[in-house]
């Protein structure tokens, strides 16, 4: 039996997203990676912090906060082998044991725009990232350099089947059950006060 990972494309509505998607006139302007249906576990390569788009890096999000209060989404799943899940992981896991070594590659973005192959070390941009954990599954392999993967090219991968699309809150709440547990205090707190 295999596993499912998703693809998580967001726009956020920062300035950083709005100037991208002027650029490839698409909705969609961040890429994830995340390991399970209520994203707990979701990785990307963005802001380290909220207010400073200039200081990026391997990041674990959290898809209910900072940027992505407002967001809108389409989440694809797929289907690996346990043992492309397993590889995708511990290679994450590596990236975030030495995260510190990982810097954000705004200079590969220059590259996407004049379609040239721009590779660092230790660097990469979202779909960048995403397409190099992809890369790791025989079946889920992009024809497209992951230096020049931009997140609409995911949109188009067969092995890609649309889960979700809109608020990327409205999602989760209702994958987590938070929506249900809100709900449950709210009776109880009403309940009491009778």
């Amino acid at each position: 039996m295999g596993k499912t990972i998703y693809i998580v494309l967001s726009n956020t509505g920062t300035l950083f997203s709005k100037a991208i998607g002027m650029y490839t006139r698409k909705d969609m302007n961040h890429a994830s990676i995340a390991f399970d249906e209520e994203l707990n576990e979701m990785y990307s390569f963005g802001r380290k912090n909220k207010h400073n788009p200039f200081n990026g890096g391997f990041i674990r999000e959290e898809p209910t906060g900072g940027l992505f209060r407002s967001a809108t989404c389409a989440i694809y799943k797929c289907e690996v082998t346990c043992q492309e899940y397993n590889r995708m992981r511990n290679k994450i896991r590596r990236m975030e044991q030495y995260k510190e070594l990982f810097k954000y590659n705004l200079i590969g973005l220059f590259g996407v725009a004049m379609n040239i192959k721009i590779e660092r070390e230790h660097a990469f941009f979202c779909s960048q990232f995403v397409a190099t954990m992809m890369n790791e599954c025989q079946s889920t392999q992009l024809q497209i350099a992951p230096c020049l993967v931009q997140p609409h090219h995911f949109e188009q991968h067969s092995s890609l089947t649309l889960l979700y699309k809109g608020n990327l809150q409205t999602y989760v709440y209702d994958k987590r059950g938070i929506e249900e547990t809100v709900q449950k205090k709210t009776w109880k707190r009403i309940a009491f006060q009778m």
